[in-house]
């Protein structure tokens, strides 16, 4: 089907996803995270596609994450309960996705890389769960899967004070699996997608399946329903709408702590 904000391409068994919102760091709001909800519903349902890369469109971004200026005006939240970017709460998916992440992913950006598979980053690529610098916390599993993939103690950390890292940390920490230079990041990409999709496409959803078990076994999914609940909390502090706001005008939040 043809998309408004992402665009995809077969490449034999494998399905190149970009974000395609540029003129605003490929941000995303309620009509992409249902666009791209749909995408993996079709891409899981295509016996043809085997694995799949996540981009971003242009050279300065991944995904900005979470489009604050459209929360701020009201605009249409996502009708979808698969999670940030039709990801971070799908659990039933047998098929790896590799993120190739070409420039920033902050906040839902880097929980959308962390929902993926395997991630490669440019080494121009920068990461940060930057939320708590506006009110928010990372809630898209964001916090359950760097804890998870990273050890807690580094973990919180970087969720407490929101500060960025560069590719060469992240690969140090154990945020990414590769760092190549930024040119060749997409063939990088589809080349570990074809490795991947050149042993059996059976035998790798069998691993994911048992992968997917995990998480539920460790009680992923009901965290993540915890995170939604503690941020309907925090959405009614006075705190959370001076981060926004302090966002959009571009000013430094007053915080109050209520």
């Amino acid at each position: 089907m043809a998309y408004e904000f992402i665009t995809t391409e077969k490449r034999g068994n494998v399905l190149l996803v970009t974000m395609n919102r540029p003129e605003v760091y490929n941000a995303i709001h309620g009509p992409m995270h249902d666009e791209m909800s749909q995408c993996w519903d079709d891409f899981a349902a295509d016996p043809d596609l085997w694995v799949a890369v996540l981009t971003g469109a242009g050279d300065k971004a991944f995904t900005a994450g979470n489009d604050l200026k459209h929360t701020a005006q009201g605009g249409k939240g996502p009708v979808s309960t698969n999670g940030f970017a039709g990801l971070s709460s799908r659990f039933d998916l047998e098929k790896p996705i590799i993120a190739a992440v070409n420039g920033f992913a902050m906040g839902g950006g880097f929980e959308t890389a962390l929902s993926c598979d395997i991630i490669i980053a440019s080494d121009q690529a920068t990461f940060a769960l930057p939320e708590v610098k506006v009110g928010f916390f990372a809630a898209a599993s964001g916090v359950q899967r760097l804890s998870r993939y990273i050890g807690r103690l580094a973990a919180q950390e970087l969720m407490f004070t929101g500060r960025k890292i560069d590719a060469t940390e992240a690969l140090a920490l154990g945020c990414v699996n590769a760092v190549v230079p930024h040119g060749e990041l997409l063939d990088a990409a589809m080349e570990k997608a074809q490795e991947i999709a050149s042993v059996s496409p059976s035998s790798v959803k069998a691993t994911k399946r048992v992968l997917n078990s995990m998480n539920v076994a460790e009680g992923l999914p009901e965290s993540n329903e915890y995170s939604r609940e503690v941020i309907q909390d925090l959405m009614k502090t006075e705190d959370f709408k001076e981060g926004v706001n302090a966002f959009v005008e571009k000013r430094k939040p007053n915080w109050v702590n209520r």
